[in-house]
């Protein structure tokens, strides 16, 4: 599957994202994908081993005479987000991704996530390793687990394993701009068993849905605007609860690091208030129709009769405090940098949300430049969830990675992009999850940068890359690797001793 993508440029890259469309590997599920990079390093000759946690490594030697040049660490991770439309039957776990070139210059899925985020910056590392043309230093690639579930791989990293003092991270999503930083974030686990109740005489179920948000990546698009859909369906069920609705079950997003574009929820209502609850419904589909125009255009809420039998619902008392909560729990951008303009510093997705038999769960992402207003975020939760007899916990946090401007890595990153390119490009400091921030955290003397393509609507079915950007970047790729050749020992040992700063 996938032929049309060896007819791309640069050919060796492009040989290489195929093989990762070709090869399910959504997070958790990477096995596979790992033993066929080691199949494909054996085959070329290269060292390759694995850490504790299942991280792999591949290394090549550095072309002779070169040998005392600073060792570089190319960086990405092999998962990828398993996202597909509603309508659309897809197995993440056992179905290629299906990909097509647009007339728009840009590759899209065939209704999936495309696995462009990171599985160009992989493709590229691998094209890198088996490019004997290419002049370099030591090389080694470093290829991560789950990064997008839970940065797994890079948190369980190995200590004093990785030899390079030079980091190229590959997992960059903009065409024209390095980064130097990005947030740290933790994860916000919500979960309680609600008290539940039969249905009463005279209340029939009513199916609430909320579809056809453009959904995205909840750090890097989440001041776009555009519509969370557990927010905005917990303002239906708000809307609905004068009327005495009762919450039989709720399921909204299916991954805490995107935005949820559907929501749906089953509830029980007095017979005689469904005809004002239609109203209501219809009278709020329109006002948040306004006020996403120009943002996410694509917005259905609507509420219908169900024959799906309904033996339970939330007490009255369980489904008002539990919408309350919901409707009053910390979602979006929270506040913007001071120090960096145009950045977010601290916000959070209300990622995943559902109710099953009385059985509540959260999952919410938290993301900040500063990890105490992390904490306070996830202190919020736990104070306002506590209110309803909920138990809050945080897992999976992670630091951010803090910028070095004075970075002789970024310097010789720069002065080849102009030289290259025509332009100086933008530094910046991203509002996600990168792994430099934990890896640096592990290896403290690394001086890292990270760069790309550029990629588009990365968690969700609109996923695209510009394929004139890849080019580009397999460009600037390629030349700084051969840059970064030409430094000889002191270089290396100042580059080792001048990280971290």
């Amino acid at each position: 599957m996938n032929a049309h993508l060896e007819q791309l440029s640069p050919r060796p890259l492009w040989r290489h994202f195929r093989t990762l469309c070709n090869t399910p590997r959504p997070s958790g599920h990477e096995a596979a994908l790992v033993a066929l990079l080691e199949r494909w390093a054996d085959g070329l000759g290269l060292a390759h081993d694995r850490d504790a946690f299942g991280n792999l490594r591949i290394r090549k030697p550095a072309t002779p005479g070169h040998e005392q040049a600073p060792g570089v660490i190319l960086q990405g991770h092999l998962d990828m987000v398993a996202q597909a439309n509603a309508d659309h039957a897809h197995d993440f776990t056992r179905d290629p991704i299906e990909t097509r070139v647009g007339d728009d210059g840009w590759l899209h899925a065939r209704h999936t996530t495309l696995g462009a985020d990171n599985g160009l910056g992989v493709a590229a590392a691998l094209a890198i390793l088996e490019d004997d043309a290419l002049v370099h230093g030591p090389l080694e690639a470093l290829f991560t687990l789950e990064e997008e579930s839970s940065m797994g791989g890079a948190l369980n990293l190995a200590e004093e394993w990785l030899e390079g003092c030079l980091l190229l991270n590959l997992d960059s999503e903009d065409r024209g701009q390095v980064y130097i930083g990005c947030a740290g974030g933790a994860d916000v686990l919500v979960d309680a068993q609600l008290p539940t109740a039969p249905p009463s005489p005279g209340e029939a179920p009513l199916s609430l849905s909320l579809t056809g948000l453009s959904g995205g990546h909840s750090g890097i698009d989440i001041h776009k605007g555009r519509g969370n859909a557990n927010r905005l369906l917990v303002r239906a069920l708000r809307a609905l609860e004068p009327l005495g609705a009762r919450l039989v079950d709720y399921h909204g997003g299916t991954l805490r690091n995107a935005l949820p574009r559907e929501a749906f929820a089953t509830l029980l209502l007095p017979e005689e208030e469904h005809a004002d609850a239609r109203a209501r419904v219809a009278a709020l589909a329109a006002e948040l129709r306004a006020e996403l125009a120009g943002v996410d255009e694509g917005l259905s809420l609507s509420l219908t009769p169900t024959a799906a039998p309904a033996d339970e619902a939330l007490t009255a008392e369980a489904s008002r405090l539990l919408v309350r909560a919901l409707h009053v729990a910390p979602c979006g951008v929270e506040r913007m940098s001071v120090e960096l303009p145009g950045v977010v510093e601290t916000s959070n997705n209300l990622g995943v949300v559902s109710l099953s038999a009385g059985r509540f769960h959260l999952c919410a992402l938290v993301r900040s430049l500063r990890d105490s207003a992390t904490a306070d975020i996830a202190d919020r939760f736990r104070a306002l969830f506590e209110l309803i007899g909920a138990r809050t916990r945080v897992e999976n946090a992670y630091p951010g990675w803090t910028p070095d401007p004075a970075s002789p890595l970024l310097a010789r990153f720069r002065r080849l992009h102009q030289e290259r390119l025509g332009q100086d490009p933008e530094v910046k400091v991203i509002h996600a999850g990168l792994e430099c921030g934990i890896l640096g955290g592990k290896y403290p003397r690394l001086d890292m940068i990270s760069f790309g393509p550029l990629i588009r609507g990365a968690h969700s079915p609109d996923e695209r890359v510009e394929l004139s950007s890849v080019e580009e970047f397999w460009t600037l790729l390629r030349a700084l690797v051969e840059e970064l050749a030409t430094l000889g020992a002191e270089d290396a040992d100042h580059a080792a001793h001048g990280a971290g700063r």
